[in-house]
């Protein structure tokens, strides 16, 4: 199981990169069940990320 500092590193980048996966979808519109789910899904992980990250600056090695 990788360490709580790898994790902390790759949720705060994938908290940080990930609005740049869904934002072509909500440039070129919601106009299905799935594309909604998707977004919502993309929404939740993003949160999760940003939520498992946020020590991230704190914890890094100087």
């Amino acid at each position: 199981m990788p360490n709580a500092p790898t994790i902390t590193t790759v949720s705060f980048w994938l908290g940080t990169l990930l609005p740049v996966v869904y934002l072509p979808l909500l440039v070129s519109g919601i106009d299905s069940g799935g594309r909604f789910g998707l977004l919502v899904s993309l929404l939740a992980l993003n949160v999760v990320a940003l939520v498992l990250g946020h020590d991230y600056p704190e914890n890094r090695p100087r």
